[in-house]
This record gives structure tokens, sequence and C-alpha cells, in this order.
């Protein structure tokens, strides 16, 4: 009997301890029990959630992943074209930069087009040039190069070594708008860009930067202020060490434009940028707003800049001394802040062509103008390419598009199958059985 009593003892005290063994080992545990139970529903609480808001959404990427965009025009009416950059060697082979529009090229005159910079990270180009050691390098300024209202801004340089076919971002990223970029033809390595700079604002990457290795690195050589950039970047055809470059002092704001000031000026160097003087007998001495400039290639001591000025001191002016002193020539303007770009006929210095609402020729130097011709052709020019061999024959772009000329603006035929139009508003209506899409440009 005690026999039997003691063992009952021994069990209950086993049972007593073991039981505390298991409570001890419990409390250790359920800090981390405790805290996956909360992870867990926290997880399905953020899943639940998602779930609901994805439920809710009008629009969500299950819904519209299996749709494909498709253009639905219109074949009439093209889009702005910034600038032109064609093939010296071929000139069935070009490109053409968009305001917002990416950059399309050519192998065969027009006749049909291909974008080659859609996955890149700007939609509006300000310039497109060609190395004209190597047609198979391209380089590309993202950021219209303008001022007005509905401005499209960029991120930089890019430079194509392969025809277009794939691009790089070669840095700038700040600049906002590029206004020009030209190439060493005897070194391709050395590169001039003219950096904008946002019009909202100061600062960022502003001034004309140089490259000596193909864009790996940049040097500002020419820093006005944090509030002014530069557009023009023209480069003299016999002696690539002189470039003659116009500074513009701009600021845009929601309620009005500051379309100039005392920074404004155009700026020569004879040493490939290691110094600058500021060109201005003959000049305005007002401050000056938008500009543009053009060489003669058939005389390059011969320059035109058509100036903004304050005063009615504004107008077209020449120099034939490489910008020693200047000429005004007439009061012919038009607006800077999204005009203004001159282009010299290649065989003739005294016939210069403006860009603008209805874009103008002389013949005479700029004394006397009269209009291109619009025959069956949109208004508002901003881009031109005239051939170097026949000066009859041209392209010019501008907010309808990119239009040929073979007998220097009589007929004009129309690249209509460059989709890119430029629509501010886009808007459908209830009709039936089919609807009515309306679009504003």
């Amino acid at each position: 009997m005690k026999k039997r009593t003691s063992s009952r003892v021994m069990l209950l005290v086993a049972a007593f301890i073991l039981s505390l063994a298991v409570s001890a080992q419990q409390k250790q545990e359920s800090p981390k029990t405790d805290k996956k139970v909360k992870t867990e529903a926290k997880k399905n609480k953020e899943e639940k959630k998602d779930k609901e808001e994805k439920k809710d959404s009008v629009m969500n990427s299950g819904l519209v992943g299996g749709l494909k965009l498709r253009s639905i025009g219109p074949a009439f009416a093209s889009g702005r074209i910034s600038d032109f950059a064609v093939n010296p060697k071929n000139h069935d082979e070009w490109y053409v930069a968009i305001a917002s529009g990416h950059i399309w090229k050519t192998v065969n005159n027009g006749t049909t087009f291909d974008p080659v910079f859609d996955n890149y990270g700007a939609y509006s180009i300000g310039c497109v040039t060609i190395d004209p050691c190597n047609t198979n390098v391209v380089w590309a300024g993202t950021g219209e190069r303008n001022s007005q209202r509905a401005l499209g801004y960029g991120d930089g340089v890019y430079k194509s070594t392969d025809g277009g076919k794939s691009w790089k971002n070669m840095g700038l990223k700040d600049s906002r708008q590029i206004g020009g970029i030209v190439v060493d033809p005897r070194n391709p390595d050395v590169v001039y860009v003219g950096a904008e700079g946002s019009v909202w604002g100061p600062g960022g990457d502003r001034g004309l930067y140089k490259t000596t290795d193909g864009g790996k690195t940049w040097k500002k050589v020419l820093e006005i202020s944090e509030n002014t950039g530069v557009k023009n970047v023209i480069m003299d055809p016999r002696n690539p060490d002189v470039l003659y470059v116009s500074a513009e002092q701009r600021r845009r704001h929601v309620f009005t434009k500051i379309g100039g000031g005392p920074e404004t000026a155009i700026y020569k160097t004879t040493n490939a940028g290691e110094s600058w003087d500021k060109l201005t007998s003959g000049l305005p001495s007002v401050d000056m707003g938008g500009m543009g400039m053009a060489i003669s290639p058939v005389n390059p001591d011969v320059i035109y800049a058509i100036i903004e000025a304050a005063d009615d001191a504004g107008g077209i002016y020449r120099t034939t001394n490489r910008g020693a002193s200047w000429q005004k020539m007439s009061g012919h303007v038009s607006q800077g802040q999204y005009f203004n770009r001159l282009f010299c006929d290649p065989k003739d210095a005294d016939k210069i062509y403006n860009m603008e609402t209805v874009s103008q020729v002389s013949e005479d130097g700029g004394k006397t103008w009269k209009p291109i011709g619009n025959n069956k052709r949109h208004v508002d020019d901003h881009a031109m390419w005239i051939d170097p061999e026949n000066p009859l024959h041209f392209f010019i772009g501008g907010d309808g598009g990119a239009y040929e000329t073979f007998d220097g603006g009589k007929e004009f035929s129309f690249k209509s199958n460059l989709p890119v139009t430029q629509f501010y508003r886009v808007q459908v209506d209830n009709s039936l059985p089919f609807y009515y899409v309306y679009g504003g440009t």
C-alpha cells in the first residue's frame, strides 16, 4: 500500500515539473509566435485592401493589359517639326526631330519613316546633328528650342553610333532645353552643346558645354549666369576653332513671360572656347530678346542675326568682318520666343531665310523681305534644310509637319506619313452607332 502511494506521488511530481517546463517554453516562444501571427494578419489585411482597390478601380493593368494602341490619324496634318539632319553623303537619308514626338528616320527621302527614339527618356526633341566624319554617329538634343507656353522639356544629350538604331544619354540631364549641337569636322570627339536651361526657373545645366572625348565628360566653356543659357551655336567652316553663340536671358511664369534682358548677347571665340569676346559694335545697346543666327557657307565672313530688342531696336543685323562690327539691314523681326531662326543660301551670301508664321526670304542681305510661299502648306515654321548643290530644293518643317520643294517654294510636297500631330485636347461624343473623336491641335 505504501509502495503504491509513493509511486502516485512521484508521478504527480513529474507531471507538475513537465507542465512547468512546457509553460516556460511557451512563454519564450509566444513573442515570436505572436509576432508571426501579427505579420500574417497584416499581410492578409494588405492583400485584402489591394484586392478591394483593384476591384473598385476604374482602370488597372489587368483591365487594359490586353489592349493595343493604334493610330487613328489624322492623315492630313502632321506635327511641329524642330529640326532636320540630312546625310551629307546621301540626301535620301535624313532624320527629323519632333517637338513632341521623338525622332524619325527615312532612308528613301520620306517615302517611309521609322521612329527611332520611342524608348528613351524624353519625347520632346530640340535639335539633331549628324557627325560630318561618320554619318552613323548622330547627336540629339532633347527639349524643344523655344520659350512658348506649351513647352516640352528634355533630359539632356543623346548619341547614336549605329545610325539611330540605339541611343545613349551622354549627360547634361538638367539642361531642359538644348538649343544647338555642332561637331568639329577635324575630330568627332569634340562637340559643342548650347544648353538653354529651364525657362521656368534658374540654374541647371546652362551655358555652352564642350566635350573632347565623345561625350564621356563635359566642360562648361561659356557661363553667363544661372538665368541665361546658350541657344544658337555656329561654327566657321574654314576654322572650327572659331565659334559664334547667342546667349539668351528668359523666364516664363504662369501669368507672363520675360523675353529678354541685359544678359542676352552674342559671343565669339577664336580658340575653341578657351576665351570669349562679347560682340557689341553696331548691335543694340538696349535689352535684347530671342534671336537667330546663321553664317554664310559662301563667305563665312558674313554672319546674320535676327534680334528682338527694346525701343524698336530689333531687326536684321549683318556683319561682313567676322563680327567685328554689325550693320542693321532692316527692322524685320518675328517672335523670338517661338520663331527667329535664320538659314543662309548655300550659293548666294545675300540670300537668307527666316522661319516665322509665314516664313520670309530676303535676296538683298536682309534689306527687304517677301513670303517664301504657303501653297497648300501649313503656317508656323521652325526648321529648314537647303540642298547645298541645288538651293531651289529644300525642306521646311513647321507646326503642320514636313514639306519639300524643288522650285524654291512655289510648290510643296507634304510628307503625310509622319503621324506626329500635336494635340492639346482630345474628346469623344456620344453619337451612335459610332462615336466621333475630336482633337484640338
